[in-house]
């Protein structure tokens, strides 16, 4: 080992280390938690039904097709690179420091405002409980809010394996909760007692007449972001034990787990509600499509339930969200990037406790700049998921580019896979942009535009930038062999 080569792992040495102690089903819950699959069957088939009819189950059938072609770069570059900033080591190694931090910036911005998102999910799905169960209507929602916000910082600051094992108990819990649901529905349809003669059919994987491949890939996009998420295992590179095995599987598992339940989640709704006219004019203009089946087929307390599970989904995703971003925050901290505070570990809990605390504030500075003015509960949750979904597809892009150059390498066949996630990435940012959305959707893609250009500027200002994380991204490399 050269002079430099032992500076460099003396200085490693004495840096602050999270702890490498997750197992394989700890890792895969944070992708899995954060995509918050019963939330998202609770307010995304909506959208599918709206475009395709009786056949809304065919927009996540190819959305899980298109997630798996994005996915592939990230399961890739994740048994290659293993690193706190996920992306940004996976597009530092591969497109250059800039572009790494651009990526990894791209991400930060995605998760300081998911977490929020996530929390107004909590405070949406609490008050349709408190509503149900008659303890009290029209409950204000910041109160929800900041108990939510209390119970995600309590948890994260427990440390990773206690985190990641309350957010696999939250999941579990709620995807439970719908497969109840799901087993009550065909016992109906099966013993013919359905509420108005729904029944087994195979139309809903047949398009009505009038329906196209535009109206697909328009319903499909809606079904895409119902994954988002699944790349959040890559965060975990200093945390799980085996990472260059282990976070390409959590990846793999969340998609596959996801393309699995979504898929048989809306073939059973749209059963529930039935494939004709009515029926499918009911699934359109559903609020809470659970609920609405579970007290059609089962009755009013599995509704509240439900709610209860989209609830704890919703507090799953939050908690992921703050691992995520609080994990971006420590890399740059570490590597010099932004205050070397954010990189101080705790000794008890082995959490980036600086970096954890700095995403707890911002979240809580949003929601109360929402609740000062008057935005109700669900333009908040829809203005800042549209926001951290601009964000996250811009990284989707740039970590697919990434894969490309560098399987590209290798050979020339390896640059296909990831060559098709660039396009449909692109594709749904692209539809999320244009035709021009109403005000004030209309503002947001030029925040997140002004976001990426003050990354951009970053790396612009920063006194040797390269060189700082180029020395981080081997220092981490050189302590994982």
């Amino acid at each position: 080992m050269n002079s430099s080569a032992q500076q460099r792992s003396a200085e490693s040495a004495s840096q602050p280390a999270l702890r490498r102690e997750l197992r394989f089903t700890e890792t895969a819950a944070v992708s899995v938690g954060v995509m918050a699959p019963t939330l998202a069957m609770s307010i995304t088939g909506v959208a599918a039904a709206s475009e395709l009819g009786r056949a809304a189950p065919m927009a996540f059938a190819v959305a899980a097709l298109g997630v798996g072609f994005v996915a592939y770069g990230f399961v890739r570059l994740a048994g290659e690179f293993s690193h706190a900033g996920s992306v940004y080591a996976f597009v530092g190694n591969t497109l250059g420091p800039r572009a790494g931090f651009l990526a990894g910036w791209a991400l930060l911005g995605t998760y300081l405002v998911f977490p929020p998102v996530s929390i107004m999910g909590v405070v949406i799905f609490g008050r349709a409980f408190l509503n149900t169960t008659g303890l009290v209507h029209d409950a204000d929602w910041y109160p929800l809010a900041l108990a939510a916000w209390v119970v995600i910082g309590v948890l994260a600051a427990r440390g990773i394996r206690p985190t990641t094992r309350s957010l696999l108990v939250f999941e579990v819990v709620s995807v439970g909760l719908i497969l109840v649901l799901m087993g009550a529905i065909y016992w109906r349809i099966a013993a013919g007692s359905t509420p108005s003669g729904q029944r087994l059919s195979g139309e809903v994987f047949v398009f009505p007449p009038g329906v196209g491949l535009s109206a697909l890939a328009l319903a499909a996009t809606s079904g895409f972001l119902a994954f988002a998420g699944f790349e959040s295992a890559g965060s975990l590179g200093e945390e799980s034990l085996v990472p260059t095995r282990m976070i390409p599987r959590a990846i793999i598992t969340a998609v596959a787990f996801g393309a699995v339940f979504y898929v048989a989640c809306i073939v059973t709704q749209t059963l529930g509600f039935g494939t004709g006219a009515a029926g499918v004019s009911a699934f359109r203009h559903a609020d809470a499509p659970l609920g609405e089946l579970a007290r059609r087929y089962v009755g009013t307390p599995l509704a509240a339930l439900l709610d209860l599970g989209a609830m704890l989904s919703a507090l799953g995703a939050g908690l992921g969200g703050v691992i995520v971003a609080a994990r971006m925050m420590f890399a740059f901290g570490r590597d010099g990037l932004a205050s070397r505070r954010l990189g101080g570990v705790s000794a008890a809990t082995g959490v980036p406790q600086r970096a954890l605390a700095l995403e707890m504030l911002v979240g809580l500075v949003l929601l109360t700049a929402f609740r000062l003015a008057g935005t109700s509960a669900l333009n908040v949750f829809f203005y800042l998921a549209t926001i951290g979904t601009l964000s996250l597809l811009v990284m989707y892009v740039l970590t697919n580019v990434a894969a490309a150059r560098h399987l590209g390498r290798r050979s020339a066949g390896q640059v296909v896979a990831p060559a098709v996630g660039v396009l449909i990435a692109g594709f749904v940012l692209y539809y999320n942009v244009w035709p021009v959305p109403p005000a004030p959707y209309d503002i947001f893609p030029y925040l997140v535009l002004g976001w990426l250009l003050a990354g951009l500027l970053i790396t612009a200002v920063i006194r040797g930038f390269s060189v700082k994380v180029g020395d981080g991204l081997e220092r981490v490399a050189e302590t994982s062999r």
